[in-house]
């Protein structure tokens, strides 16, 4: 019996007992983690396919360990300008047993569908036709709330290397949207937000990105500049 899952952004055909180097996984190392973004599922001649994911199937696994790649290098040139940069990659990575594969009646997804159901109910619940007919002062005072939203505008958090669209956009929805406010926060917090908003940016590492941001609220762009350039991706 053989599965495929999808993991940290990445697509894995998985058996039980099987040895998985993944993305970094926000999970401690020795603790069980679960993944019920299960694409197919194979047992003998019963194949089991998704649209996308299969309901109710689960793939759990243990973190082993948490490990380095090995180094790439990555050279940059541009002609004519005399600008040589030579830096190093070692992409973080997350050692993995595959404990379990359950094809249906996983207890996750379950959780999901009962989440999902009370938003709904609560944005038809909003009478807007009675508020227009009640409260005429309230269609005055609307524009004015929706003009502040508009004013405020949030910091470009892309300016911080390693921080691209998709991870400032979970960045800002969780009310993170200035570089005052992500050089207080711890990056263990920055990577669990990042983990919950996406599969495909768990395996980011913020360790420096609060010290970026600390330089950028100060306006001191050439000590972030000179420190960017000793970065690897935004990784020490």
């Amino acid at each position: 019996m053989y599965a495929i899952v999808e993991i940290a952004g990445h697509q894995f055909k998985v058996e039980k007992d099987q040895k998985v180097f993944v993305n970094r996984l926000a999970t401690e190392e020795g603790k069980k983690v679960d993944f019920d973004n299960v694409l197919l599922i194979a047992d003998g001649d019963n194949i089991t396919l998704g649209a996308p994911a299969i309901g109710g199937a689960l793939v759990s696994a243990k973190v082993l360990k948490h490990l380095q790649g090995d180094k790439v290098i990555v050279f940059k040139k541009k002609r004519r300008k005399g600008y040589r940069v030579k830096n190093g990659h070692r992409q973080a990575l997350s050692e993995i047993v595959i404990e379990s594969i359950v094809a249906s009646g996983a207890k996750k997804s379950e959780k999901k569908a009962e989440k999902a159901a009370p938003k709904k109910e609560t944005k038809k619940a909003e009478p807007k036709v009675e508020a227009k007919a009640t409260a005429p002062k309230a269609e005055k005072a609307a524009p004015k709330a929706a003009a502040k939203k508009a004013t405020g505008k949030a910091d470009d958090l892309k300016k911080i290397e390693g921080v691209g669209p998709k991870a400032a956009e979970a960045m800002v929805n969780a009310g993170l949207d200035t570089f005052a406010k992500v050089a207080k926060a711890k990056p263990e917090a920055i990577e669990a937000i990042l983990a919950e908003a996406s599969s495909r940016l768990a395996h980011l590492v913020a360790n420096t990105w609060p010290q970026q941001a600390k330089l950028a609220a100060d306006g001191k762009w050439d000590e972030l500049k000179d420190l960017q350039e000793k970065l690897d991706g935004g990784r020490k």
